[in-house]
């Protein structure tokens, strides 16, 4: 499946029979296994589109979808597949509202669809001080405006983002800018083994360069923005990216689902250039364990 579009995508997927197989493929490369004893002796059940167990203490009865992030889904497969795809596709995010109207489905149906996706990209987390080589860091805010009698900062949200030039990026939601905070998320997420870090003139960037990794910055607040080679514009685009996304496309973000949004942004960004990028979306998909609409409006899966 390499460089799937909607076009191809709609001639790929036509049925959902087609897109069953293609997860029943991902799910199951060695044979289907019955989900819960995990035994290969089982029989279809082709009305139903179902599988059961013939292991006699057994007898499960189960689906392609049945545990994962399509569980109980009555969404055709093939606008499960067009979603993916739009997901993947779409640089700067694509809002429940235009999924609705595509689809041709509830906005409710279409903004849980969305989240369960999102859900599923965030799966699929770096672990680890995993950046190297020349890093930029940067911070900014996210959120609404101030509402009357309350500080300019008080409606939005800090958040850090760090990327390789030319290479991944990692994004999280932090409470603060304070220097505990910015060097417990150098640690998390840049290797000592880095060349270098990049920054600003923020004072909690001071002392993050090691015996092995140097730390540069530039004035900002001078007008000072690139001194050879040293600037954090990479990182800027990166904001610039997910702050188009919110006014274009999202127009509002709860801080109770950001983390999620951030999850998509930092999974489409890294897998900008792959080209198997819709399968490995499916992938994420098929081993992402269901996310209720009454637990993700509850706030207990934000």
């Amino acid at each position: 499946m390499r460089d799937v579009n909607l076009m191809t995508l709609m001639d790929r997927f036509n049925c959902d029979q087609k897109c069953r197989d293609t997860l029943e493929a991902i799910r199951w490369p060695n044979g289907v296994a019955c989900l819960r004893c995990g035994s290969l002796d089982v029989t279809e059940i082709a009305s139903r589109h179902q599988f059961r167990c013939t292991e006699e203490e057994c007898r499960y009865r189960f689906s392609v979808t049945a545990g994962t992030i399509m569980h109980r889904s009555h969404l055709p497969l093939r606008k499960w597949f067009v979603a993916i795809c739009l997901v993947c596709q779409s640089k700067k995010g694509v809002s429940a509202n235009q999924l609705k109207r595509m689809l041709g489905v509830q906005y409710r149906t279409a903004w849980h669809l969305c989240h369960r996706i999102r859900e599923a990209m965030g799966n699929d987390p770096l672990s680890g001080p995993t950046l190297v080589g020349i890093v930029e860091m940067d911070q900014t805010m996210v959120g609404g405006r101030a509402r009357k009698g309350m500080d300019w900062h008080e409606n939005k949200t800090w958040v850090a983002g760090a990327i390789e030039r030319g290479g991944r990026v990692r994004i999280e939601r932090i409470p603060n800018i304070r220097k505990k905070t910015i060097h417990d998320f150098v640690a998390r997420n840049i290797s000592d083994a880095a060349d270098a870090i990049y920054t600003d003139e923020l004072r909690s960037h001071v002392g993050l360069e090691t015996g092995t990794r140097r730390h540069e910055s530039v004035n900002h607040s001078a007008d000072e923005w690139v001194v050879g080679d040293v600037h954090t514009k990479s990182v800027e685009g990166v904001w610039s990216l997910f702050k188009r996304s919110i006014v274009g496309s999202f127009h509002k973000m709860s801080v109770k689902h950001m983390d999620r949004y951030l999850e998509e942004l930092e999974w489409r960004f890294n897998n900008r250039d792959n080209p198997y990028i819709f399968r490995d979306a499916l992938r994420r998909i098929m081993c992402t364990e269901p996310l209720e609409y009454r637990r993700l409006v509850d706030g207990e899966a934000a």
